[in-house]
């Protein structure tokens, strides 16, 4: 109750979820045998449409304590990023005792052996003179890629190892495509299965990974495009075409939103029609989304690009 007060919330409302997430009774049925009822007062009901809203609002004050660091929420999917400099790991490893402490005065438990560890470190040296990250007195695992909200990240921040899933993905889905065309299904159909099954799935996360995936990824993933195309009997947006529209209608949101993180990137020059292009000293850099971004509007004609 304290934090629902705290957030502004009236009353009325706040005795309203209390009330809600309160002597809950709840049993067991297996067959027609059913458990005797048990009361509930913590947590929130599995399945119900409100209870991310409400673990959103009862970690909300689960924020990271140094601008060097970030806690990444997402539903009760915890991510804790540190920028390290000059070998100094104390505000990183700080935050993560810190989140720690947070979760114990806020009954909650942190699931060592769901959590993972991944360190980018483009030094010649290589990254194996950090020390082992603990959470109480359990190690946490360190990976070299893992699954990120659909995505897959690496330690080297390439992006094969997820397209490589994403194709094979995909190329199991054109087999229900073929089934469609087989009961000769209308075409708009299997358009509409195609957008919704298939090309969502290729395109998850599109902007992030796709402007630095190589050409032989690209190449993978216009096949599948290509094979759908054949199997519909139409012709379908290339995957390469994709990126620019997608790009300038992020862009454009992000130009709209006067408290986005990134606005601060898109600055025009005194001339007013073009931007400033973003310094870029790796190649990694220059062809990530912002970079890429920048030179697309610079490329289009002056009414476009505002």
């Amino acid at each position: 109750r304290p934090k629902l007060h705290q957030l502004g919330l009236n009353s009325s409302l706040c005795n309203w979820i209390v009330d809600f997430l309160t002597n809950r009774r709840q049993s067991v049925r297996v067959g027609k045998n059913t458990s005797s009822t048990l009361v509930v007062n913590t947590g929130a009901p599995q399945g119900c449409v409100l209870s991310p809203l409400l673990y959103t609002l009862f970690t909300h004050d689960c924020i990271s304590s140094c601008a060097s660091n970030l806690i990444v929420k997402f539903a009760d999917d915890t991510t804790v990023l540190g920028l390290i400099s000059n070998n100094d790991e104390t505000n990183y490893r700080t935050e993560v005792q810190q989140l720690e402490s947070w979760c114990h005065d806020n009954n909650l438990v942190l699931n060592t052996k769901k959590t993972k560890e991944i360190i980018v470190d483009f030094r010649k040296r290589g990254h194996n003179n950090h020390l082992p990250l603990f959470i109480g007195s359990e190690a946490v695992e360190r990976v070299s890629s893992f699954k990120f909200l659909g995505v897959t990240v690496t330690e080297d921040l390439s992006w094969g190892n997820h397209i490589t899933s994403v194709v094979r993905k995909a190329q199991q889905r054109l087999y229900y495509l073929r089934r469609l065309r087989s009961a000769h299904i209308p075409r708009s159909l299997m358009l509409n299965f195609y957008n919704c099954a298939i090309s969502s799935v290729l395109t998850y996360g599109f902007l992030v990974w796709f402007p630095s995936c190589t050409k032989a990824d690209q190449q993978a993933l216009q096949r599948v495009v290509k094979e759908a195309g054949r199997i519909i009997g139409t012709s379908l947006p290339e995957i390469s075409n994709i990126f620019p529209t997608r790009c300038l209608r992020r862009v454009h949101s992000i130009l709209r939103d006067q408290h986005h993180p990134a606005r601060h990137l898109f600055h025009l020059l005194p001339s007013g029609r073009r931007y400033r292009s973003i310094q870029a000293r790796t190649s990694r850099l220059a062809n990530s989304l912002y970079p890429q971004a920048v030179r697309l509007l610079n490329s289009l004609p002056p009414s476009h690009g505002q």
